[in-house]
């Protein structure tokens, strides 16, 4: 998959069919949109490209406001994103700069200079609320009038719901903050994770008795901060048992800085460098600040033998259940 920032020059462009979105979490309503753009783009012989922004349109009119906490959580980072469009069959990424430029582009001007002239786009499907330009004036009528002027097909999906209930990026952030990690999964349709490279860190941990993988978190408002159960692909054959915090660690640091921090059980190996993915099993508590160290220790110390024992209780439920059958 070929990812570029920003529109492609006009060496690279090649006729596409296009989706354009957030795509964060890439969730199982994302994943119909992406399978019936990979079977325009195959039975038209185009390329499936799907153009996403960075940051998210949301969260730069919250910045533009001074107010951040009107900004979206976010679900997954880049790479994971990145990842889940290369398995949905995506042939290029246009990862698009949100700026105030771009945000002042009439809608006449996103299609001709943006869908037409930039990205060569043949076929496109949007959601129904789907709106584009300056102050969010173009609408669906007007992107299919375009799509009979300049030459490009455009199907509208909708919204895809389970049981019910819209499949949507709010309801994954949802159930994320809820720590419902089996609902995240049955949105997603698979198992809630954050990838990244282990970076080095303060090397507190290892001071304190609990040394970890870190992985920076590159946005600000995760969408779950706190202490959790989970097991660390990446390191050996298996996943490995864990503990792991998420949050600003406001006990040893007022940077404000977001940081995954993993102590994985009974491991010593050199970890750095490597990207691993975090798998989230089950929410122990919320961060807390501490008075001191030794308060802190023993925190870390009370949520390592609660991630244990669920490990433990969920190795004799399997072998309860091996033993059944």
């Amino acid at each position: 998959m070929k990812v570029f920032r920003g529109l492609p020059n006009a060496a690279a462009r090649a006729p596409c069919a296009l989706a354009i979105g957030n795509f964060d979490g890439v969730h199982l309503g994302h994943q119909v949109l992406l399978s019936r753009l990979r079977e325009a783009a195959t039975r038209l012989n185009l390329e499936a490209a799907v153009m996403t922004f960075e940051p998210h349109p949301r969260s730069f009119f919250a910045q533009l406001l001074g107010d951040v906490s009107k900004a979206p959580t976010r679900i997954a980072n880049l790479r994971d994103n990145l990842d889940a469009l290369t398995l949905a069959g995506v042939d290029r990424v246009i990862v698009e700069h949100f700026n105030a430029h771009f945000a002042a582009l009439s809608p006449q001007d996103f299609i001709q200079k943006v869908l037409v002239e930039g990205l060569h786009v043949k076929w496109m499907m949007v959601g129904e609320d789907f709106r584009y330009g300056a102050k969010r004036a173009g609408d669906i009528d007007m992107l299919i009038a375009a799509g009979k002027e300049y030459g490009f097909e455009v199907e509208i999906l909708a919204p895809v719901q389970d049981k019910g209930v819209r499949i949507s990026s709010s309801a994954v952030r949802a159930a994320i903050a809820a720590g419902d990690f089996s609902e995240t999964q049955s949105l997603l349709g698979r198992s809630y994770r954050i990838s990244g490279h282990v970076v080095h860190g303060q090397k507190l941990g290892r001071t304190l008795g609990f040394p970890t993988l870190n992985l920076r978190v590159a946005h600000h408002r995760p969408a779950l901060q706190g202490i959790f159960v989970v097991q660390v692909h990446g390191l050996a054959e298996q996943p490995l048992p864990a503990v792991a915090s998420l949050g600003v660690r406001p006990t040893v640091d007022d940077s404000g800085r977001v940081l995954l921090e993993t102590h994985v059980f009974d491991y010593s190996g050199n970890a750095y460098g490597k990207v691993v993915q975090i798998e989230f099993l089950q929410k122990l508590r919320d961060e807390e600040k501490y008075v001191d160290l030794p308060t802190l220790t023993a925190a870390i110390e009370r949520d390592a033998e609660q991630a244990r024992a669920y490990f433990e209780q969920r190795a004799s439920a399997a072998i309860s259940a091996t033993d059944r059958i």
